[in-house]
């Protein structure tokens, strides 16, 4: 478990406790992977003196072990012995960070708790710091998740797509991710001919035809950790426009996986990406960052975009995904997974980037 160290972070920054529900947070600090707690309070109560006490429901008493727990059954108030908690950890003032994705309603309840004064602040304050430097067995995970998305990859170039449905590839694609993973890190993109345009169209009734470059969007889970690649193909021969905006953004995604080092501000990779396009005249047509960071989240800290202040650093990770989207045309997105190793780049996502015609 990390929260010694979360403790000694909390406590750096002047805050004197946190409340964490389930989430990526959670299972960072905790090792435990609760699902569906629904709408069952459950919550990880800490002190800045490094004591700490979990609230959860009974339906997971023979899933959590060894974790100091108190266990509620339905008909209970969870709310009061929640308060208990609180009370026995000394917290009933102060700054206290709150999980950034809790349930508005527990939240509400949190605040109605009587004798508490508390000044709430987001968790991703301190816990960005801590997820994102990746230590070597996350970068592992996420290797191993690379590897199955490069592998489904090839499985999509052996298959017959001309005349799919694109949610009929979409499910392809997401029945072998969970064949050789964890599962999917987010719902694949399968975007053909005009709905390429749409960075984050939702996979629908049209058929894929001759000439269409297709957005293949996807990601695999292994240990908890995300990986997220996109390659476009072309289904026949693409028309000269299109295959001339393909080797743009293979162009502006190659200059900015190269001039990802140690000690550049995120904002400096972006910058590459897009004055490569900009260059080819497609400026307007490039409509979000280059990438994200990438972990227990398939978004996360750092972003690569035009405000990322943060410093690049050895064992951060995140993609580079530039892309051009032409209205009633089409589009284009290559994206890989990168991390910093040893003050350098380095692809995770190793799948074919030259333009496959099928």
């Amino acid at each position: 478990m990390r929260i010694g160290k979360f403790v000694s972070l909390i406590e750096e920054k002047g805050f004197d406790g946190a409340l964490i529900s389930p989430s990526t947070n959670f299972y960072y600090l905790t090792g435990l992977n609760l699902h569906e707690v629904g709408e069952r309070l459950t919550v990880l109560a800490v002190n800045a003196n490094g004591d700490y006490h979990l609230l959860a429901p009974s339906l997971y008493e023979n899933v959590i072990q060894g974790f100091p727990t108190t266990f509620w059954r339905d008909g209970e108030n969870a709310y009061e012995k929640l308060s208990w908690i609180l009370a026995d950890l000394k917290l009933s003032s102060g700054r206290i960070l709150i999980e950034d994705t809790m349930r508005a309603d527990w939240l509400i309840g949190i605040m109605r708790l009587g004798n508490n004064s508390f000044e709430f602040h987001p968790l991703s304050l301190v816990m960005r710091e801590l997820r994102m430097i990746k230590d070597s067995q996350e970068i592992e995970m996420m290797k191993h998740a690379a590897k199955v998305v490069d592998r489904v990859f090839e499985e999509v170039l052996s298959w017959d797509i001309l005349g799919m449905r694109e949610k009929e590839l979409a499910l392809k694609i997401e029945l072998k991710i969970r064949e050789l993973s964890d599962g999917i890190s987010f719902e694949p993109i399968v975007a053909s001919g005009e709905n390429a345009a749409n960075p984050h169209h939702a996979p629908g009734e049209r058929r894929i035809r001759k000439g269409d470059m297709v957005i293949l969007d996807y990601g695999a889970k292994v240990g908890g950790y995300c990986s997220d690649i996109t390659r476009t193909i072309a289904v026949g021969q693409p028309n000269e426009k299109l295959i001339g905006i393909y080797n743009v953004v293979k162009e502006a995604q190659e200059n900015a996986y190269r001039a990802v080092r140690e000690g550049i501000k995120a904002k400096e990779v972006d910058r590459v990406a897009r004055e490569t396009i900009a260059k080819a005249g497609y400026g307007e047509y490039f409509t979000h960052r280059t990438g994200h960071g990438l972990g227990l989240d398939v978004h996360e800290e750092p972003y690569i975009g035009p405000d990322g202040e943060v410093v690049l650093k050895n064992g951060m990770t995140f993609t580079i995904e530039p892309g051009i989207y032409v209205p009633g045309l089409g589009g284009v997105r290559i994206e890989d997974d990168v991390a910093v190793i040893d003050g350098r780049g380095t692809r995770l996502t190793k799948a074919e980037r030259e333009l496959v015609v099928l």
